[in-house]
């Protein structure tokens, strides 16, 4: 890259977005407060414009005009701003229709408006009903693990708030912006990898509030040149709250695997992940065990440290699959931790194994028709 590329600052971005007027209410978008949640890192720029919820829709051609307006600042390589349709910001909205049932609003204003994924086969969604269970670990290691059967694979890191595959992935770096208007994904070990920590540094806080989590989320699937993949899997925040309904309800997904430790805690609220699931119409294609057990490195003693066998019972209560179990081990967190997760780091290991054979399980439900494949795959 060439050196001495003009900074980018945060009162340059101001200024371009203060000549971009919202003729209806007749006033730039800073001077009317619509711009929020501006995040500057080297060349790169995010940031939100709320809306009142009726007006969404018809917004979109302002929200292009803010992107050029920021384009053509000197050093911005690329631009994201995204709709937050948000009730209190700016003008009172309009009454709804007489018995007409207030719903909240989409991302970007559109209740159901819906636009395709190109490219991409089928989007799996990894999940937890609460945090600390090793789901990100699961679904880097599942990522490669479908790799591994040949797979073109893409992994999206959809936790905002906690972003952690660019270190579980040893990536570094910004992302390519070849039109300044989309990314290119990061790539290593052949998996095509989006996050929003590529776009801010690690200890960065994404102080946003969720319809703003919801509009990046969809700004990452649909502004990402994700090529062609026959399977993205799709790292969800923990917990059912806003992003992971967004997710559900809005991107037809080919199925969800859950991910549980065997202890009774983790469980209840894993039945509530898997539930939610189920309510949005998406495949549970079944259930990991992680932390399933510890072997000690030294002797060899097995402990059950946090029980076991817990989601195996729970998926045959709930008349799902059990997809395998995974032990709690140290090499798993060292290579995790270190960039190099076990399925490539030590491929003929016995954890790598048991990762592969998810994979394969998981592969084969969706070849089988579990879920929905690349034509009705849609993205507010």
């Amino acid at each position: 890259m060439a050196t001495g590329r003009t900074t980018v600052t945060e009162a340059a971005v101001r200024e371009a977005l203060g000549k971009v007027q919202d003729d209806e209410r007749g006033g730039d978008l800073v001077g009317l407060g619509m711009i929020s949640g501006l995040t500057l890192r080297d060349g790169h720029v995010l940031f939100s414009i709320e809306v009142d919820p009726q007006r969404g829709p018809a917004l979109e051609p302002l929200r292009q005009a803010a992107e050029k307006a920021v384009a053509a600042i000197p050093g911005v390589l690329s631009v994201t701003a995204v709709l937050t349709a948000h009730r209190g910001s700016g003008a009172a909205a309009p009454a709804a229709p007489q018995g007409a049932q207030a719903r909240p609003a989409a991302p970007g204003g559109a209740q159901s408006r819906k636009l395709p994924v190109t490219g991409v086969g089928s989007i799996i969604a990894v999940a937890s009903g609460k945090g600390g269970v090793g789901k990100s670990t699961t679904a880097v290691n599942l990522a490669l693990g479908l790799a591994a059967l040949g797979l073109k694979v893409g992994l999206l890191d959809a936790d905002i708030y906690g972003p952690s595959m660019p270190r579980m992935t040893g990536i570094t770096g910004k992302p390519n912006s070849p039109d300044g208007k989309s990314l290119d994904p990061k790539e290593n070990y052949g998996l095509k990898v989006m996050s929003i920590g590529f776009l801010i540094d690690e200890e960065t806080p994404m102080i946003w509030r969720g319809p703003m989590v919801q509009s990046a989320l969809s700004q990452m699937l649909r502004d990402v040149n994700w090529g062609t993949l026959d399977v993205m899997v799709v790292d969800m925040p923990p917990g059912t709250g806003d992003a992971q309904l967004t997710m559900a309800q809005q991107v037809p997904l080919a199925g969800a695997v859950i991910v549980s430790t065997p202890q009774d805690i983790a469980l209840l609220d894993a039945r509530k992940g898997l539930n939610m699931f189920r309510k949005v119409d998406v495949p549970v294609l079944g259930i990991i065990e992680n932390m399933s057990y510890f072997c000690c490195p030294n002797c060899g003693h097995r402990t059950d440290i946090f029980s076991h066998g817990g989601a195996r019972a729970e998926a045959e209560k709930l008349g799902c699959d059990f997809l395998g179990e995974i032990p709690l081990d140290i090499a798993i967190r060292e290579t995790s931790d270190s960039g190099h997760p076990i399925v490539v780091s030590a491929p003929d290991s016995p954890h790598a194994e048991a990762y592969r054979g998810i994979a394969a399980r998981v592969w084969a439900k969706l070849r089988s028709g579990a879920g929905p494949v690349a034509p009705r795959i849609v993205i507010e």
